[in-house]
């Protein structure tokens, strides 16, 4: 019906009590009826399908109602205009006193013509190409269809029609890049299809002159180093930080290859490490001396190191308690009873003082002398774990056992919090609190202050 309607008729309704809306539909079938005749009863159009649905809105404040009705006409105007002058005959709506008032009759076709106009303009102004290509622009478009159509395949992995015979290879990273470096011109690519260098791949380094040309991303550098492992790498070129080869056009993929280094001296494109070091250096080819240890860290950064007789091993480099940060005043650090007060309080990160059976005793040990530790305790309160305050995050997020309680010589920041609502930990001790936007119920927060100020 509505599809076909050619009129809406907008009335507003009000009450002096609180209708619903089955109220206002029922008054204005009951109060209509017979009054028109029998042409123009409402249930008779609404059978024919010449009178839509009824939709009406009705809300109620201060003891009123207040709403809208609308329905949808297929009769002609005269019609029209008479079922709608028909609704302001209803006085009551239920129980209560009502009025009604029509507001407008839209003509929905003159809706639609408005709709067809606009629409009309937008496409004039956006959907015709007018742009004409001049005779260059036509031939490089042409070329460049016969390049993309030259992508072929080696040992299953996409490539330019060259990489079979051609001494010198580009190693890219997916096939995109390969169809980017055909349009330009260039047929002698490969691709990694991912940051898993495959077999194939690898063992057609071994006998050619081999340019890795990668993205200016951290996925790059994981591609060069997993490269320098696995085969043999002469000269690396790169994107643009933050640019991929793919999105690269002629006159950037031509100085980006013109500005290839040898693999020695490739560095990594990522920022320095937070520590303002510059980040390390990819591991040296097969044909270096030497091999490469790679470690994981927190943040999830690769770091690749050189193994060597005279350098400190993996395990010494990764130990949080190498470097820790005494926490003690200059005063209390030059004392050397203070030290060994401290000492017989705390001990080893990884051993717990007998005398440390209560959490303020733990709280002491550990926040009270600056340890710059935390502990993971049971619901007895015994150590489960002792980790550098800077791994507690992780500690926990890791721990078999759910800890009852986290002492930690630093501020409790939000994310240990949240760590802490989501893994069950009933109570977290810190040093202070940081700033919190959602502070997790579940959790209970104390600073040290305020825990041994309680015991």
């Amino acid at each position: 019906m509505d599809d076909t309607a050619k009129y809406l008729i907008h009335a507003d309704i009000a009450t002096d009590g609180v209708v619903e809306r089955s109220d206002v539909v029922g008054a204005i079938f009951g109060q209509t009826e017979g009054l028109l005749g029998n042409d123009l009863d409402l249930r008779d159009l609404q059978q024919s399908s010449k009178v839509g649905r009824i939709d009406v809105e009705i809300e109620s404040r201060d003891g009123q109602s207040y709403g809208r009705a609308t329905i949808a006409s297929s009769l002609d105007r005269v019609e029209t205009a008479i079922l709608a002058a028909a609704l302001e005959t209803i006085t009551r709506v239920g129980p209560c006193r009502s009025r009604v008032a029509v507001t407008r009759i839209e003509d929905v076709r003159a809706a639609k013509r408005r709709e067809v106009v606009d629409r009309a303009k937008e496409l004039l102004a956006t959907s015709f190409d007018e742009s004409v290509l001049s005779s260059d622009e036509i031939l490089t478009e042409v070329r460049e269809s016969v390049r993309v159509e030259d992508i072929t395949d080696y040992e299953g992995f996409p490539a330019g029609p060259r990489v079979a015979d051609s001494d010198a290879i580009l190693v890219v990273e997916g096939r995109a890049d390969v169809l980017t470096l055909l349009g330009h011109g260039i047929k002698n690519a490969v691709a990694v299809e991912g940051t898993n260098v495959p077999e194939e791949v690898a063992d057609l380094t071994r006998d050619r002159t081999v340019t890795v040309f990668l993205d200016g991303d951290r996925g790059g550098d994981l591609i060069l180093r997993e490269l320098s492992q696995v085969g043999d790498v002469d000269y690396v070129a790169r994107a643009p930080a933050g640019q991929s080869v793919e999105d690269l056009d002629r006159r950037a993929v031509t100085e980006a290859l013109r500005k290839k280094v040898s693999f020695d001296d490739a560095t990594p494109v990522g920022e320095a490490a937070t520590d303002g070091s510059a980040r390390p250096a990819p591991a040296p080819s097969s044909r270096g001396s030497g091999s490469a240890a790679v470690v994981e860290r927190p943040d999830d950064e690769t770091a690749t190191m050189e193994t060597a007789t005279d350098e400190p091993s993996v395990e010494e480099a990764a130990d949080p308690t190498a470097e820790r940060t005494d926490r003690r005043s200059p005063d209390e650090s030059a004392d050397p009873s203070t030290e060994e007060t401290a000492d017989a309080t705390t001990g080893d990160t990884g051993e717990e003082p007998e005398e440390a059976t209560t959490l303020a005793a733990h709280v002491q040990a550990v926040i009270g002398a600056g340890s710059g530790t935390a502990r993971l305790l049971d619901t007895d309160w015994s150590v489960l774990e002792a980790v550098d305050a800077d791994g507690a995050f992780d500690a926990v997020s890791a721990a078999d056992e759910v800890p009852a309680a986290v002492v930690i010589d630093d501020a409790v920041t939000q994310r240990l919090l949240d760590l802490a609502a989501q893994r069950g930990v009933g109570r977290v001790v810190g040093r202070e609190r940081s700033q919190y936007t959602k502070r997790p119920t579940a959790v209970r927060v104390n600073t040290a202050a305020e825990l041994l100020g309680d015991s």
